[in-house]
């Protein structure tokens, strides 16, 4: 299905002719390589103000955390409205445009209650996921009480360290899915107007259909991580706005039509 944007959910998608693709596209298993490479050439666009706006980001997260527990769990929940302005910047140098800071803004306007919404999901099922493995590792500490004894309390203790890695293992394995379906939300909700439970669902499944291709998409990302870690984390700065860029790229690939390679050639 394919659809320009006057016709989703009743709204209009701020996608500049972007049209959406659903059900979602199925890429090769090497198509992460392509969205790394069209990122590259996005970022190589601007980039100044793309670290510009990644310190700006940086500089509002500090901020936010100096008031407690309020203030971090605000900007968490705040990240999907800040994504989808990294979003249309993306967009903007896509079309040939320029990278300017009312563009990390983007999201705080029309759009901004849907991605408020995505933001507010993400951050329940973190707590949810979070409450799961605490509920393990707790368990295995009960236990350890329950079944030790002052003069023997070394298998207890062992058995209850193998339950607080089996919790963090947990936390993990469930990170995994919230992540994929938040993945591609910000995305689709800012640029085609798709309500908040549909985006993420629409993510979920987008991700699961190319899991091989974010499967060396991650081990490309994570070899460059280690790279960009060695110069005093420095090139962190360069490393985040590949990594959003990258995404972008992975959108138009799986979602749109024209695909990773209309990135650099619109």
């Amino acid at each position: 299905m394919s659809t320009t944007g006057t016709e989703w959910q009743g709204g209009t998608m701020p996608s500049d002719e972007v049209k959406l693709v659903l059900p979602s596209k199925s890429t090769s298993i090497g198509a992460g390589v392509s969205w790394i490479s069209a990122g590259w050439k996005l970022f190589a666009k601007a980039p100044l103000m793309w670290i510009v706006g990644i310190l700006i980001i940086f500089v509002l997260a500090i901020v936010a955390n100096f008031i407690p527990i309020i203030g971090g769990l605000a900007f968490q929940v705040l990240n999907p409205a800040f994504a989808a302005g990294f979003v249309v910047a993306a967009r903007s140098l896509e079309r040939g445009g320029e990278f300017e800071l009312d563009h990390l803004f983007a999201g705080f306007k029309k759009p901004f209650v849907n991605l408020l919404i995505v933001g507010l999901l993400l951050l329940g099922g973190w707590i949810v996921i979070m409450l799961i493995g605490a509920a393990v590792m707790g368990f295995g500490v009960i236990m350890a009480f329950m079944t030790g004894n002052a003069d023997n309390m070394g298998p207890a203790l062992a058995g209850s360290a193998m339950t607080f890695a089996l919790g963090g293992l947990i936390i993990l394995a469930l990170m995994v899915p919230l992540m994929m379906a938040y993945w591609f939300a910000p995305a689709l909700v800012v640029m085609h107007d798709m309500a908040p439970v549909a985006s993420m669902k629409e993510s979920f499944f987008g991700c699961l259909k190319n899991f091989f291709a974010f499967l060396i998409y991650g081990l490309l990302m994570g070899l460059l991580l280690l790279v960009a870690l060695i110069p005093f984390g420095l090139g962190m700065l360069v490393w985040v706005p590949l990594a959003i860029t990258s995404t972008y790229a992975a959108y138009r690939e799986i979602y749109t039509e024209g695909g990773a390679t209309a990135v650099t050639t619109t």
